[in-house]
């Protein structure tokens, strides 16, 4: 099979034959149709994410067939597998219901081989069947944009005005969630990224502006899916008294010193790490009922290193997928 494997960190995929992989006890073996571009690949495949396996096949947004099952889907199901890949099921996260944070914890494209790729095994455990209303590019940000972002939502809290700070795969499918509940969205980009701007008041955004800007309301909550530290305190600066500033990505460059005002009067940061398998249920069933509108262009597999070094221009707007 045809795989994009990192070799080491801060080098080019390369573009390689290997063994077709055979699945194990309680493992799927999958045909890949899609997998998304995430830019905790990226954050892997640049060395901000420490011990990954190596060579590794990275990709954790992935849509595919099952050409061998294990009981839990027949051959032929379409599934998806996200970043969560595996857990102990013993320490005290996971026996709590906060498997996210589980000691132990495997996660696709990161200690497991994921979905740049032809074919390869996952635990069935951890896939997930999706709505047939997406076709197969479309459904790769719902495996790990939306159910980051869903899970980011949820710590948010239930306040009606609520800020999106970085604009890509994340905040595109959660603003709709958001705009179905009722609230208002507001859209922070990098400077002078209009076409970005554009695109959140297309999806409903009631405002759209710089990342260096404050926002024409005050702010409930915001959710940062820009990984800039520096965003922290700026966001602060935007919620009211009790407000919620949620860090949404697994990478995020150093936050920067701040006055104790802009934290005073209740207001709070927190972060969001992984997901949980019952995140992946609930937000899939939700992409069921209300029919997101995912932008997402695919590029064939090899063309891996172009995607990625896109996606670190800023140039992706929506999100990324590549098709083997």
């Amino acid at each position: 099979m045809r795989a994009m494997v990192l070799v080491e960190p801060r080098r080019p995929l390369d573009l390689r034959e290997l063994p077709d992989p055979r699945p194990q006890a309680g493992q799927v073996l999958l045909r890949v149709r899609a997998c998304g571009v995430c830019r905790t690949d990226l954050h892997i495949a640049d060395g901000e994410l420490p011990d990954s396996k190596l060579p590794l096949v990275p990709g954790h947004q992935i849509v595919g067939i099952v050409e061998e099952g294990a009981g839990r889907f027949p051959r032929g199901t379409r599934v998806g597998v996200p970043w969560l890949g595996w857990t102990c099921g013993i320490c005290v996260y996971c026996r709590s219901g906060r498997e996210n944070l589980c000691e132990r914890a495997r996660f696709t494209g990161y200690q497991i081989d994921g979905g740049y790729t032809e074919l390869t095994v996952a635990d069935e455990r951890y896939c997930f069947p999706l709505p047939e209303q997406y076709s197969d590019s479309e459904a790769t940000p719902l495996l790990c944009a939306g159910l980051i972002g869903a899970r980011s939502l949820r710590m948010a809290g239930d306040g009606r005005r609520l800020g999106l700070y970085g604009f890509g795969a994340a905040a595109h499918l959660i603003a709709q969630v958001a705009r179905a509940d009722g609230r208002e969205v507001y859209a922070f980009t990098s400077p002078g990224d209009v076409e970005a701007q554009r695109f959140a008041l297309e999806l409903g955004a009631v405002w759209a502006g710089s990342s260096t800007e404050l926002p024409p309301a005050e702010l409930d909550a915001a959710i940062l899916f820009a990984p800039v530290g520096a965003l922290v305190p700026q966001a602060l600066r935007a919620v009211g008294k009790a407000g919620i500033v949620v860090c949404g990505g697994i990478h995020m460059s150093d936050i920067p010193s701040f006055p104790y005002r802009l934290l005073w009067e209740e207001r709070v940061v927190r972060s969001v790490a992984n997901l949980t398998r019952r995140d992946a249920e609930e937000f899939l069933a939700l992409a069921g009922r209300v029919r997101l509108r995912a932008r997402v262009v695919p590029h064939p597999l090899a063309h891996a290193n172009e995607v990625l070094a896109s996606l670190r221009a800023g140039k992706i707007i929506g999100a990324a997928a590549l098709e083997p």
